[in-house]
């Protein structure tokens, strides 16, 4: 199966028409989640703290079911798949052998009246922009970009690089240098033998994992969509060269793109498009993004990439360390390739949260109404009892409640008349 996608096609290749988001302003779903305990401001007693979120009783599981909706698809249905789940320290060579410490950057710009910092591709006008013209020194005063908060004089761009560091000992002039990790990625890379090894898999075969990221935003936003702090669930495909990596990618594309049709997200909100030349990271041979239409526009789901050789072959060079494959049928070794599925469980849970959204009327009154998948709703059942005065009842819908509750996710509630 061969796709050709682009920002303009549909997977059957006509043209994508501008599809109309679920909820038209963000400020709806941001509202909903902190009314009904989906996500909450983080230290929001003591002012918040920018791009930060907590996620509340409901919010967590939500969460927590896209996971395990996530896990049984990559994992648990896939014989050649197996689980890690990798340190987020790790020795900082890991971080250079693998281009973040020199290449993990993103263009900022800063305005010389208000102060206040952005990323160059997200003004106005600059999203479509190559990475060429990006990087170009004159690209502010040639598009005659200004500050979009105050009309202030912009900086020309300088490269910021996104990684948390930090330092690890107890005396910081003495303490070494280490990051947080800003991808789930290279502890597959790094590990990818001893799992191989001790798992006995033959190529081809993935490592996947769940975990936590961090990324210093230049501007994070549209509330859970871009933050610093955030959960990726990546699986890491191990195959052989050329050919085979290029079928890998055109098998994993479509099943990505329909897990999330599966779990209720609608068809006309989901397309893909593939990076340009000049777009592709320093480590993709191709690279193409599921993208949902959100409030604020097309925006990246998901994105599949082949990785080739880079990681393994980098990894293998810096340490010294061969992490070639054997091949016992043909008796000789190659270095793996890599296919990517990179996933976001914050965006997913997100999206799922805005595409299930409905308003309804009732009796001439507006209600709103979350259509969520069965496995991915917080709670299964609720248990309501007619009238919490009788003791009866009450001691019933308790009972009830209780033997459930060992096979579902189930809440009680008397705190409001149904009757």
């Amino acid at each position: 199966m061969s796709i050709n996608a682009d920002s303009s096609k549909t997977l059957a290749g006509t043209p994508a028409a501008d599809a109309t988001p679920a909820v038209s302003e963000l400020d709806t779903i941001v509202s909903l989640a902190k009314r009904r305990g989906f996500v909450y401001p983080s230290s929001e007693i003591y002012g918040g703290i920018n791009a930060v979120w907590d996620y509340g009783p409901l919010g967590v599981e939500l969460k927590n079911n896209v996971k395990r909706a996530w896990w049984r698809s990559v994992v648990q249905q896939r014989h050649e798949v197996v689980g890690l789940d990798a340190g987020i320290l790790m020795h900082p060579q890991v971080w250079k052998t693998s281009g973040h410490v020199g290449s993990f950057s993103d263009p900022l710009v800063e305005c010389t009246a208000c102060k206040r910092r952005y990323r160059l591709d997200e003004l106005p006008g600059t999203s479509d922009l190559t990475t060429t013209q990006l990087a170009d020194a004159e690209i502010v005063a040639k598009m005659g970009l200004k500050c979009p908060d105050c009309e202030g004089t912009l900086t020309a761009p300088r490269r910021f690089n996104l990684m948390f560091k930090t330092f690890m000992g107890p005396v910081e002039e003495d303490a070494s240098v280490i990051y947080l990790r800003p991808e789930t990625a290279q502890g597959a890379y790094v590990q990818h033998k001893n799992v191989r090894d001790s798992s006995r898999k033959k190529i081809p075969f993935g490592i996947a994992q769940i975990g936590k990221s961090f990324r210093n935003e230049i501007s994070p936003g549209n509330f859970v969509f871009r933050m610093r702090e955030f959960e990726q669930m990546e699986l890491q495909m191990f195959v052989r060269p050329d050919e085979a990596a290029t079928a890998a990618f055109e098998e994993w594309l479509p099943r990505r793109l329909e897990w999330y049709k599966s779990y209720g997200v609608s068809p006309e909100r989901l397309r893909m498009r593939e990076h340009a030349p000049d777009e592709l990271a320093h480590y993709a041979k191709r690279a193409i993004d599921v993208e949902y239409r959100f409030p604020f526009g097309w925006k990246e789901l998901e994105g599949i990439h082949n990785r080739g050789d880079f990681d393994l072959s980098r990894h293998a060079a810096e340490s010294g360390e061969s992490l070639d494959y054997f091949d016992p049928a043909t008796e000789t070794s190659f270095t793996p390739w890599v296919v990517e599925a990179a996933a976001g469980a914050d965006r997913a849970a997100f999206t799922f949260l805005i595409d299930a959204y409905r308003e309804e009327v009732v009796r001439d009154e507006k209600r709103v109404v979350l259509s969520l998948h069965p496995e991915l709703a917080p709670y299964k059942v609720a248990v309501l009892p007619l009238l919490k005065k009788r003791d009866d009842l009450v001691e019933m819908a308790h009972r009830i409640r209780d033997g459930l509750s060992r096979e579902f996710t189930a809440v009680y509630d008397d705190t409001a008349a149904i009757g």
